[in-house]
């Protein structure tokens, strides 16, 4: 009976120096082999990487959300202050009566 290994914790610097490995060799089945990873490992690192440099010229998530909550106080205060200026029209017009 074959007895299972637990998970390997690779560092993030391995895994982006065996993705740079196969970008520069181009066979990700023998880099997986020379490195003794399992090669759907290996190409699921690749992915990840090729989606990570992909969205860096994209907003992200964080900073959509923090122009939303900025937008959403700029909102806010020009709410109040419009409150304000119809107060103070219909102040002023009952001055003029």
């Amino acid at each position: 009976m074959k007895k299972k290994r637990g998970r390997t914790a690779y560092s993030d610097e391995f895994r982006r120096e065996a993705v740079r490995l196969v970008e520069t060799k181009g066979d990700a089945v023998q880099v997986a082999k020379d490195l003794g990873v399992h090669p759907q490992s290996l190409r699921s690192w690749c992915r990840t990487a090729a989606r990570q440099r992909a969205g860096a010229s994209t907003p992200t998530r964080v900073l959509l959300e923090e122009e939303n909550r900025r937008l959403r106080r700029e909102n806010e205060r020009l709410k109040e202050e419009r409150d304000i200026l119809k107060k103070a029209t219909a102040f002023f017009a009952r001055d003029e009566r």
